[in-house]
């Protein structure tokens, strides 16, 4: 059996430093780090409300929140610690890894409700400790 002859690009990637080498695309999402989570909407709209994203670490954000039914709302930001979930399958569909908002059952331990802008900022400060 013979064997192929080498195009001279392999044979120019095999000279290159290991550290050089570009790596073949795969059709899984993530890297070395760990998964790649879909991300939270940097605005949305909830139970009469518009959310918008005012800042946000790796691990927790605040939202201002608004009422829609009101030419003149009145502002609460809601600070979130943000949870992550993997993937999962459904009904023959999979559904991606994502950043989760905290649901009302875990208001108190991963979402707090505040009038005051300073006063969130000091309570995301608070969590990044």
């Amino acid at each position: 059996m013979s064997q192929r002859p080498k195009s001279a690009l392999a044979d120019f990637d095999s000279k290159q430093p290991e550290s050089t080498r570009k790596t073949s695309a795969t059709a899984e999402g993530g890297g070395k780090k760990g998964h790649f989570y879909r991300p939270l909407p940097t605005e949305f709209r909830h139970d009469g409300f518009n959310y918008r994203q005012i800042t946000r670490t790796a691990n927790a954000a605040i939202y201002e929140q608004k009422w829609c039914g009101c030419t003149d709302p009145s502002v609460a930001y809601e600070i979130i610690r943000i949870r992550r979930r993997d993937g999962f399958h459904i009904g023959g569909r999979f559904i991606e890894p994502a950043e989760i908002y905290p649901n009302s059952e875990s208001w108190g331990v991963d979402g707090w409700t505040v009038t005051d802008r300073d006063a969130a900022f000091r309570k995301l400060w608070e969590l990044c400790r």
